[in-house]
């Protein structure tokens, strides 16, 4: 496909619009809007905003779940220039008071409440208690404020000075990480454009393409990986409020949706559901997923999506920087993280020494090519330690790129686990564990051992209705695993400490090991 013109994002939504004017951008619920009306309706409240004092370098907070409204801000804020600051619907009220804090936002766009949460008691106590300094205006998205902004015609034809440049910042996003706070990411329009068309490329997306996007817009693998994906393409994104397996079947199956942007988690929960049904996701074709081999060959043979994608990225780098061709074998796709996209590059370091790795060996992945500009807020202070002076960042991932240039991810550097001084991946222990059909999750870690440093512990969930004999386990271990990787303790548990999104707590999975 032609690459769009269009290098920030609202032109480019509107781009789209002067191509498909008719072409739905969005199915949610039982509510269709093309092209053409979320750029009028964007456009509109753009101008609204503009009015009442919105201008190019401010910044705006928007804590708020899956739904057309998150789009239209989006836009609107982007288009003038603004700087869009996405808050987690997860934050609780401490969260919160750091984020506000920390982003620095002058305006803030919030839905009342979220689940058990309710942001407009938080926000009211956090001005009362003069915790949010530099916050002026707070538009509640569910109220009359909010329908009252629009202005009654478009944004009209915009100066330079008024308007979005390729090189703004399009989002700033908070991401955990290694720092016991979030770190505050931003990201620019013509990266984010450029970064996620190839993307989209790689998995072989059309503007016929439906998109099931259940994961949240307000991360990297919404915000500037799965949107401005679709966008580029001039697809239909049939978007989920936030995942429910049994609704998620039901729009797969009703919309026809040819791809999807999945965990291994939401995975999992699709296909276990009581209506899971292959005929009822066989309209899917591709996507992408992250995880284990397992997880991967899950995806494509199980929940149908055939030439799903395998990927490796971080929102340092616009969500993701390496995606396995959608054409290559299952197996291919399965064993690696792909070559780097175009305009992206990879090197392979020594953590100790800082000289490159030869083809095959494993040590720390740094990115070059589209990266964040550095991180802001109080998180600057990391900026000398994790990007070089010669333009790279260093990811703290461990990984080894193969005689193609694909990489193959072996897990986070702070992670691994060196039993009698040698390093053992979690995650290659884990994934031999998922291998046994009795085993449902598997989690690994290392505990401290006074003969031989650390050693290897393992827990495992079993299946529905199955009672899992420790020696079968430990004998299917030895058939796939050296020695030296084998686990020194190995306990059924009936759950592991999970993320929301699916991902072990490794601090919490070491603490069980600790306390066993």
């Amino acid at each position: 496909m032609t690459p769009p013109f269009s290098r920030t994002i609202f032109e480019l939504l509107e781009e789209q619009a002067a191509t498909a004017p008719d072409h739905p951008v969005i199915i949610i619920g039982q509510e269709t809007v093309s092209y053409a009306c979320l750029a009028k309706r964007a456009g509109r409240l753009a101008a609204g905003l503009r009015s009442r004092g919105l201008a190019r370098g401010d910044r705006v907070g928007l804590l708020c779940d899956n739904r057309v409204e998150w789009l239209e801000v989006f836009f609107a804020v982007t288009a003038l220039g603004a700087t869009l600051v996405p808050f987690s619907t997860w934050s609780t009220r401490s969260e919160l008071e750091f984020l506000i804090t920390d982003s620095a936002i002058s305006w803030l766009f919030s839905i009342g409440s979220f689940g058990k949460r309710t942001f407009d008691a938080d926000i009211i106590a956090l001005q009362s208690a003069g915790q949010a300094p530099a916050l002026r205006h707070v538009i509640m998205i569910d109220s009359g404020d909010y329908q009252s902004l629009p202005a009654a015609e478009a944004l009209p034809r915009r100066s330079p000075a008024a308007a979005a440049d390729a090189t703004d910042i399009m989002v700033s996003l908070y991401t955990s990480g290694s720092s016991n706070r979030p770190k505050s990411v931003p990201l620019s329009h013509f990266a984010a454009i450029e970064n996620a068309f190839n993307i989209g490329e790689r998995q072989g997306l059309t503007a016929n393409d439906r998109v099931l996007i259940s994961i949240p817009l307000f991360w990297s693998y919404g915000a500037v990986n799965a949107l401005p994906t679709i966008l580029s393409h001039g697809a239909t994104m049939v978007l989920q409020g936030h995942f429910v397996a049994a609704e998620a079947l039901d729009l797969i199956e009703q919309h026809r949706c040819t791809a999807l942007y999945t965990l291994p988690a939401m995975t999992n929960a699709l296909l276990q559901h009581a209506d899971f049904r292959p005929e009822r996701t066989a309209s899917l074709r591709t996507g992408v997923t992250i995880g284990a081999p397992r997880d991967l060959i899950k995806a494509a043979e199980e929940l149908g999506a055939r030439q799903i994608c395998n990927i490796y990225g971080a929102t340092e780098n616009y969500g993701n920087c390496c995606v396995t061709p959608a054409d290559w074998p299952l197996e291919k796709r399965a064993q690696c993280q792909g070559p780097p996209l175009p305009g992206v590059k990879l090197r392979i370091m020594d953590p100790q020494t800082q000289t490159q790795m030869a083809v095959g060996e494993i040590g720390e992945i740094e990115v070059s090519g589209y990266l964040t500009p550095g991180y802001s807020g109080d998180s600057a202070k990391f900026n000398a330690d994790v990007f070089t002076k010669d333009g790279y960042f260093r990811t703290g991932d461990l990984g080894a790129l193969d005689e193609t240039g694909a990489l193959h991810y072996a897990g986070r550097r702070s992670e691994m686990i060196k039993r009698a001084g040698i390093n053992v991946s979690p995650a290659e222990v884990e994934e031999i564990l998922l291998q046994h059909s009795d085993i449902a999750l598997a989690g690994v870690t290392g505990l401290e051992d006074e003969a031989r440093g650390e050693i290897i512990v393992g827990f495992i969930c079993a299946r529905p209705g199955i009672t899992i004999e420790i020696d079968q386990v430990l004998a299917h271990c030895r058939e796939y695993l050296s020695a030296y990787k084998l686990p020194d303790q190995l306990h059924v548990v009936a759950a592991l400490p999970l993320t929301v999104t699916g991902k072990l707590m490794r601090a919490d999975l070491k603490q069980m090991a600790a306390e066993r």
